[in-house]
């Protein structure tokens, strides 16, 4: 019942997704300016880490897709509540949490997507990596678009306008870039800052994804960092299941 289910509200909005292919590809756009505009100016300096600068950008800019991507997610949630859509759902007999993962499947699978015209921009561009390093990127964009637009959407589920969801999340997604280290190592900088930023759980998925651009799979950025996503993914779906029911109710 519950995969008829998610299948269901996957397909809906799945089907959205793909008669929307201009928001498709635009989504990709900000990391790609980064990748043209920001990454030559890497090449050939000391980034404090193992691998090329194309190794230490591109893991940072996969997950910076899912973390700009994935946390205003549930914009779409708000409107649809609005307007009646969430409360017709709710009286037919599909599960709750149906209704949260059909959403977030749908989301790492653009996400996903996404991030596969980004790598393959990359390859253009320099990066070298191996094939089983850049499949696991894939993986950790999917479970950290699972875990952001799950919180996204129960996030979207409590407040009642745009106006109110956007500053949330803006407020949220700005210092987790910046302390995340998604552009450059946090090696790089004071020790405080470096202390500041393992506070963050994406550091981890940072760290570990860098590793795996250069090959690196049993390091313990690898198991800090696959543990956090999974631990996180998981939190986040039963939370905001937590808030569909309840709302529901």
């Amino acid at each position: 019942m519950l995969v008829h289910d998610t299948a269901l509200v996957y397909g809906r909005y799945a089907r959205q997704s793909l008669r929307s292919r201009f928001a498709l590809l635009f989504g990709v756009l900000m990391p790609l300016l980064y990748l043209l505009f920001f990454g030559p100016l890497l090449t050939g300096l000391p980034l404090g880490g193992r691998g090329s600068s194309w190794q230490v950008l591109v893991p940072g800019l996969l997950l910076q897709l899912a973390l700009f991507g994935a946390s205003f997610a549930g914009f779409m949630v708000v409107l649809e509540k609005n307007a009646g859509v969430i409360d017709r759902m709710r009286v037919t007999p599909v599960s709750r949490l149906a209704l949260l993962l059909g959403r977030v499947l749908r989301d790492a699978t653009v996400f996903v997507f996404q991030a596969v015209l980004l790598v393959l921009a990359a390859l253009l561009m320099g990066l070298r990596a191996p094939l089983p390093g850049v499949l696991i990127g894939f993986a950790f964009v999917g479970l950290l678009t699972v875990a952001l637009a799950s919180l996204s959407y129960a996030l979207a589920m409590r407040v009642r306008t745009p106006q109110e969801f956007g500053p949330v999340v803006n407020a949220l997604t700005m210092p987790s870039m910046l302390l995340s280290g998604l552009m450059l190592p946090m090696a790089l900088g004071p020790v405080w800052l470096d202390v500041l930023s393992r506070l963050m759980p994406l550091r981890y998925l940072v760290d570990a994804l860098r590793d795996a651009y250069v090959g690196s799979y049993t390091t313990a950025p690898m198991l800090y960092g696959t543990l956090v996503a999974v631990a996180f993914a998981a939190l986040a779906v039963a939370a905001g299941t937590r808030v569909f029911r309840a709302d529901a109710a």
